[in-house]
């Protein structure tokens, strides 16, 4: 997940770098202990922080582990927003792109559902009155309706966030 904080031990040519110690675990919603490293969520008013510790006991000194990928501005992004925590400022809200609106979740919703229905083998015509009702798909003629095409459109962008098109919402895309 690219907002993923990504922490290492920081090599000894940083005597500065800073320590988990500061950090307050005891109210993570969510944690993992894996071979990989522990994964954990540190919760902040303005928004939480997701880190992955990658072989990292908490009295040891830290780095950033930044991919220099698509995803690179993300996980700076990410990174300040973390550094400001744990230098005691706010972290500050995320960035708004990370954030899903009121308009695209119930579209989101609208796609599951679709999708829900195409997998069982429904037609658009039966998916279009299961999302919209029978009156709202019979006051115009089913070929040239625009429910028929926002029917079709939920169902295709589903299949390809099913596909992994779900990464963009991680990204933040």
């Amino acid at each position: 997940m690219p907002p993923t904080v990504v922490l290492v031990t920081a090599p000894d040519c940083y005597p500065k770098a800073r320590e988990l110690a500061g950090v307050d675990f005891s109210s993570t919603p969510a944690s993992a202990i894996g071979a990989d490293g522990a994964h954990i969520v540190v919760e902040d008013a303005a928004g939480d922080h997701h880190l992955w510790l990658r072989d990292v006991r908490a009295d040891q000194k830290l780095a950033a582990l930044l991919a220099l990928d698509d995803d690179f501005r993300v996980r700076v992004l990410s990174l300040i927003r973390f550094q400001r925590r744990l230098t005691g400022r706010s972290s500050g809200p995320p960035p708004k792109t990370w954030q899903i609106t009121r308009r695209h979740r119930q579209r989101l919703t609208l796609m599951i559902r679709a999708l829900d229905a195409h997998l069982a083998d429904a037609s658009y015509r039966e998916i279009a009155d299961a999302l919209y009702g029978d009156e709202a798909v019979t006051r115009y003629a089913w070929k040239t309706s625009s429910i028929r095409g926002q029917t079709i459109r939920l169902v295709k962008d589903a299949i390809g966030m099913m596909r992994g098109g779900y990464r963009k919402l991680l990204r933040g895309d």
